[in-house]
């Protein structure tokens, strides 16, 4: 019998090219666990993910699934991929899921956090995990724009442009909904988490960095309700660095 079975993943993405193949044979967590899959079950097996993160972003929570005939319990195919893949991913749970499951197409919800150190010097021992900011932020005046972004919208001004996408001539839709935004200060730490039923490709990191303009005070009140308007990438802030953003979970 053809089981489906769902994998709950955690990743530290310093030294992988993002999730997905790429077809320069780069470092990937998806290929990583492939080759894993392929060691196991003696053939080549398609891993599908909840969605794609970019090179040096991490992962707390990502979600993939895969199909086998197999005898292996979970908790078997658990120990089995952690003793294959390597120490930068971590297999968290392994589970029997209903045969129409897709770890992309069945996702309704999915939450990112992105981490800023605020203070004069630099970290060293988190530098792979967070953005150094050592600058004054409004924080407030963060809070107060980031409402903006609440509800159904046309995110088109915070998408970049998708190389592979962009290959196959291929266009989304812009439209998602952010159902809660959240931003704390955490002793030195500032942290924002975008919960959303989708992002865009980089959406994330470009509110990040649009947040961290109107912080600085070079962007001023209603920025974001104009910049949403727009629908237009080059009147948004710039892209936040990878190295900052981890996904936290992705909810079914």
């Amino acid at each position: 019998m053809i089981r489906n079975i769902k994998l709950t993943i955690e990743y530290d993405g310093t030294n992988f090219q993002g999730w997905q193949i790429q077809k320069n044979d780069s470092r990937t967590v998806q290929g990583s666990i492939e080759n894993a899959l392929k060691t196991i079950f003696k053939k080549n097996i398609k891993l599908y993910g909840s969605g794609r993160t970019d090179s040096g972003v991490h992962a707390l929570g990502q979600v993939a699934n895969f199909k086998i005939s197999t005898s292996m319990s979970t908790d078997e195919i658990t120990k089995a991929l952690n003793g294959n893949i390597p120490k930068d991913i971590a297999i968290l749970k392994t589970e029997d899921v209903s045969k129409d499951f897709h770890a992309q197409y069945s996702a309704k919800i999915k939450t990112y956090r992105y981490t800023i150190l605020c203070r004069k010097n630099r970290c060293a021992q988190q530098r792979n995990y967070c953005l150094h900011y050592p600058g004054k932020l409004n924080i407030r005046s963060m809070k107060e724009e980031a409402k903006s972004l609440l509800g159904k919208k046309n995110f088109k001004s915070f998408q970049a442009s998708d190389p592979a996408k962009k290959a196959k001539n291929l266009k989304d839709n812009t439209v998602r909904t952010i159902s809660d935004i959240n931003i704390k200060r955490k002793a030195d730490l500032l942290i924002i988490e975008i919960t959303a039923n989708g992002f865009l490709y980089k959406m994330v990191r470009n509110i990040v960095g649009t947040l961290l303009e109107v912080g600085r005070g070079k962007l001023e009140k209603g920025c974001i309700c104009n910049i949403l308007a727009k629908k237009d990438r080059n009147c948004a802030a710039f892209t936040a660095k990878a190295h900052g953003l981890s996904l936290i979970s992705v909810k079914y």
